[in-house]
C-alpha cells in the first residue's frame, strides 16, 4: 500500500507512538510532514518506502537507534547564527548585564543551557555573546551545554564547521573575529569560543531533568525555541516544568516569540522586551497561588500527620536519593516535607526546611538531600560544605563521595573531583555512574583513552540490569538510557 492511502487513523496511531517517546506532535493538520518525514526515513530504517516503515512502526516499538534516525527527518534543523537576533539583543541588554553584576560578587559563575540546540550555532551564539559582553570573561567558570535528540546534528556542533548558509544574517566581520577557515567556504569557530561549549544527546520528552548527572541542574539561562511548537499539550507542560526545576531562582527561560503562552509558562513572570517575550523564573515570595507550604517565620508551613504520612506514602518511591523514612522515624516529617519540595523542584524552600534539623552530628539523610538541593540550586560552595558534612556523618556511603565530586568537578576543581570519584569507586566499585563521570572528566580532557576505559567499565557494570531501572543517584536517568549514552560515546571515540 502507497503511503498517501493510508487512512487518517492508522497515520494518528502513528503519531501517537512517536509523540509518546519523543514528544512530537503531527495532528491531522500535519499528516502530509508526517508522511514526508516517513518517505525520507525510510531508507535510514531499511524499509523500502514510507508505508512499510509505518508497518514496522505499528508492529513493535521502535527502537532509541530508530528513533535517532526518525528525528533528522521530523523537525526542521534550521538554524543560523544569532537567529532571532531580538532575542540575543535582549538578553545583551536585560539578562545578562544584571546577572553577570550579581554573579561578580560572588563565584564568578555562569551556565547556559541551549536545548534543542540542533547542529549548535545556537550554543556558540551564547558562548560568543558571553565574549562579547564579558570583558574579562577568562577568569570566569562558564558552562554552556547543548543537547539534541538528533546525534547526526551534534557531530556536525562538535566538529564546529559551518558553511555560508549559517552567517546568513551575520555582519561582515563576523567570521573574522570568532572563526577560522576550515576548507572551501567552510569556517571553524575558534578554539576559544569551542572551550566554553559541551554538547550532549538528551531527549526532552523522555530523559529527567534537571540531574547532576547529566549536567542539567542550577541553569542560570536556558534557550529553548522552536521546539514546543512540535510537542503535545502534554509533553509541552511536562518540558516546562521540567526547564524551570533546572533553572536557578531568578534564571531565564528564553522560548521563540511564536511560543509564548502565559497558561504554559504560570511558573514564571513574562518580561516584555522589543522584538521578545522572555520568562524569568518566578521566585517563591511571588508565587501567584496560595501555596500549601505558606511561609511561617520564614520557612514553609509544617504538614499535618495525615499529610506527613501521604507524602511518605508516595516519596519513597518518587525519592530523588536513597533516603528510606518510616513513619516512626524522628525525622519523619521534615524529611517528608522537603522532600515534596526537592521533588517539585523548590529547591531554596527545600534547604530551608532541612536546616534548621541540621545540628551536630546530623543524620546523614538530612545532609544528604540537603546537599543535593544546594546544588541544584547553584548554590555550590554551600553544596560543597554539606557535602563534605555529608561525608562526616557517613564517611562509607559512596554517594557521598559522588555527589561532592561533582561539585568539585563544577567549581572546576578536576583533581579533587577525580580524587573523590576514585574513593567512591574505591567504596562500591560497581558504581556505574561514578565510572560514568570518570568517563567524561577524562574526556574532557582530552584523555581519550582513559575515557574509554571508564566508559566501557560503567557498560560492563550496567549488562545484566534492566533496561528500566532507574541508576543510583542519577535522579531519574534509567539504565537502558545510559547504555544509550555511554555506547553513543563509545562510537563517536571510534569514529
Amino acid at each position: 500500500m502507497r503511503l498517501e492511502n493510508l487512512q487518517p487513523p492508522t497515520l494518528t496511531r502513528v503519531s501517537e507512538i512517536i509523540a509518546e517517546r519523543t514528544g512530537l506532535h503531527f495532528p491531522p493538520e500535519r499528516h502530509s510532514d508526517l508522511r514526508r518525514a516517513l518517505d525520507e526515513a525510510a531508507p535510514a530504517l531499511g524499509c523500502h518506502d514510507g508505508a512499510a516503515c509505518v508497518e514496522r512502526l505499528l508492529a513493535s516499538p521502535p527502537s532509541t537507534a530508530e528513533l535517532r534516525l526518525l528525528a533528522r527527518h521530523l523537525t526542521i534543523g534550521e538554524t543560523y547564527f544569532f537567529r532571532e537576533r531580538p532575542s540575543f539583543n535582549a538578553l545583551a541588554t536585560h539578562v545578562l548585564p544584571p546577572l553577570i553584576h550579581r554573579k561578580r560578587a560572588g563565584e564568578k559563575r555562569l551556565r547556559l543551557w541551549s536545548a534543542a540546540c540542533s547542529t549548535g550555532e545556537e550554543a556558540y551564539s551564547l558562548a560568543i555573546l558571553i565574549q562579547q559582553v564579558l570583558p574579562d570573561w577568562r577568569d570566569w567558570n562558564i558552562s554552556i551545554l547543548g543537547t539534541d535528540i538528533n546525534a547526526e546534528y551534534l557531530r556536525k556542533a562538535e566538529s564546529a564547521v559551518y558553511g555560508p548558509w549559517s552567517f546568513r544574517e551575520s555582519p561582515p566581520d563576523f567570521r573574522d573575529r570568532y572563526f577560522e577557515i576550515a576548507g572551501n567556504r567552510t569556517h571553524r569557530v575558534r578554539a576559544d569560543v569551542r572551550e566554553l561549549v559541551t554538547f550532549a544527546e538528551l531527549n526532552l520528552a523522555q530523559d529527567h531533568f534537571p540531574s547532576i548527572a547529566t549536567d542539567t541542574n542550577a541553569m542560570d539561562l536556558i534557550l529553548c525555541r522552536n521546539l514546543l511548537i512540535y510537542f503535545t499539550p502534554a509533553h509541552a507542560r511536562r518540558l516546562v516544568t521540567g526547564l524551570r526545576n533546572a533553572l536557578v531562582e531568578d534564571g531565564w527561560l528564553i522560548v521563540s516569540p511564536s511560543e509564548c503562552s502565559q497558561g504554559l509558562f504560570t511558573g514564571f513572570v513574562p518580561v516584555n522586551l522589543p522584538g521578545s517575550i522572555l520568562y524569568r523564573k518566578r521566585r517563591a515570595d511571588e508565587t501567584e497561588l496560595p501555596d500549601p507550604f505558606a511561609a511561617v517565620s520564614g520557612l514553609p508551613a509544617p504538614l499535618t500527620q495525615q499529610a506527613v504520612a501521604s507524602l511518605l506514602e508516595t516519596a519513597i518511591v518518587a525519592a530523588p536519593l536513597d533516603m528510606p523514612v518510616a513513619p516512626e522515624d524522628p525525622h519523619a516529617a521534615v524529611l517528608a516535607e522537603a522532600r515534596a519540595l526537592y521533588d517539585s523542584g523548590r529547591y531554596p524552600e527545600c534547604a530551608a526546611r532541612l536546616q534548621p534539623a541540621l545540628g551536630e552530628g546530623s543524620d546523614a539523610r538530612l545532609l544528604a538531600l540537603y546537599a543535593h538541593a544546594l546544588a541544584n540550586q547553584g548554590d555550590l560552595d554551600a553544596a560543597l560544605a554539606a557535602s563534605a558534612r555529608w561525608i562526616a556523618a557517613d564517611k562509607l556511603d559512596p554517594a557521598a563521595h559522588y555527589l561532592h565530586a561533582m561539585v568539585l568537578q563544577e567549581l572546576g576543581q578536576r583533581a579533587p573531583a577525580r580524587a573523590a570519584l576514585q574513593r567512591a569507586i574505591y567504596l562500591q566499585p560497581d558504581f556505574a555512574l561514578a565510572h560514568f563521570a570518570l568517563g567524561n572528566a577524562a574526556r574532557a580532557e582530552a584523555r581519550h583513552p582513559e575515557a574509554e576505559r571508564h566508559f566501557a567499565n560503567a557498560a560492563q557494570l550496567l549488562r545484566g540490569h534492566s533496561a528500566d531501572e532507574i541508576v543510583p543517584e542519577s535522579e531519574g536517568l534509567n539504565v537502558g538510557r545510559l547504555r544509550e549514552i555511554i555506547t553513543a560515546l563509545l562510537r563517536g571515540a571510534d569514529a
